[in-house]
């Protein structure tokens, strides 16, 4: 029988990860300040319209608004810990699935132990089982 487990990937720091980070990041704000103007696009063509309600309007979009700018300062937070770390940390970047293999005689703690995926400037260097 086959189970799926959660599985951590973990990244090395290196000057190339760090600057790959970095852009993304930058490139996640950007596309958040987009969508808050996107917004309030939306918003004024919407008020222009006949019958609807200018403040139900206003709140709906100031609520999207400010979720996106939340997001955008948890990702300036997410910059400033990327430049205080050190060359060679790891970091967690996600966790993915990974297929088990389990059978009558398999020892259930050694299946159950948390696995890691170690990579280093997009390359696999060890698997901690």
């Amino acid at each position: 029988m086959n189970i799926i487990k959660k599985v951590l990937v973990k990244q090395i720091i290196t000057d190339n990860s760090k600057r790959k980070l970095k852009r993304d990041f930058h490139e996640q704000i950007l596309r958040l300040e987009q969508e808050c103007q996107q917004l309030l696009f939306e918003q004024r063509k919407l008020q222009n319209k006949a019958g609807t309600s200018k403040q139900e309007i206003n709140a709906r979009f100031q609520q999207e608004i400010r979720k996106r700018k939340e997001k955008m300062k948890l990702v300036d937070f997410k910059i400033e810990q990327l430049d205080m770390l050190e060359t060679g940390s790891e970091i967690t970047e996600t966790e993915v699935d990974a297929l088990v293999e389990v059978k009558p005689g398999t020892d259930w703690n050694k299946v159950m132990a948390s696995s890691a995926i170690i990579v280093k400037d997009d390359v696999v260097i060890r698997i901690d089982e």
